[in-house]
């Protein structure tokens, strides 16, 4: 397949393709450091009622599915490694293995959204949704609950997120079937790596937080 550099131009409002690859990469950072201070705010809430609730929060955390869990950061890792190599591929051009590497990791994003729609039919099934079906255990039962509404705050957030995040590589791995994205300009595919990264990383920290709680002693 033949360079899109050949014919690809930049933007009116930029100069050339590095000032239009500069700004594309700054505007992603700009909105990741906004999503930092998102996800900070409902971090913040769960690590205060946790240190004003810390029994209660143990036992809630024992109740969550560790296993599916522990695939899903696995999932998730993996599909990090995808998007790397595809951030690493456009700058080699090579289109046909762009698009296979933005789907495999696309399909590692379906892979944990399937383990997560399971891990919440189990926790409907063990009567944890709180202002649904949620029953408390013990003299700890409010504080289970705000740790179960914490829960699903958090990991729908990301799932919200890794939807979005989804959806774009499919769109991308498309394009880049194409021959969209070449040597000289691949500054879309960087943004999107930026992005995917950014949500995994949001991952390993819910990961611990969430499922270990109540489990390292």
């Amino acid at each position: 397949m033949a360079d899109a550099s050949v014919t690809l131009r930049p933007e009116p409002q930029f100069g050339d393709l590095g000032q239009q690859r500069a700004t594309a990469l700054s505007g992603m950072w700009l909105f990741l450091a906004t999503e930092v201070l998102f996800f900070s705010g409902m971090l913040t809430a769960y690590f205060l009622y946790r240190a004003a609730n810390p029994e209660g929060f143990a036992e809630a955390g024992r109740d969550t599915e560790l296993w599916i869990g522990a695939v899903n950061t696995a999932v998730l890792l993996t599909s990090s490694e995808f998007m790397a190599i595809a951030v690493n591929r456009v700058e080699h051009c090579h289109p046909r293995l762009l698009a296979r590497m933005l789907g495999a990791t696309a399909a590692l994003g379906l892979v944990f959204m399937g383990l997560k729609a399971l891990e919440y039919w189990l926790d409907y099934r063990h009567h944890l949704v709180p202002g649904l079906d949620f029953v408390g255990k013990g003299a700890h039962a409010h504080a289970q609950e705000l740790f179960w509404i914490l829960y699903f705050c958090l990991t729908g957030v990301h799932a919200l997120h890794l939807t979005v995040g989804i959806t774009l590589v499919l769109i991308f791995a498309v394009k880049a079937r194409r021959g969209v994205f070449s040597r000289s300009y691949g500054a879309p595919i960087e943004v999107l790596g930026l992005y995917w990264h950014f949500v995994d990383i949001v991952w390993v920290f819910l990961y611990p937080l969430i499922y270990l709680t109540g489990r390292s002693s």
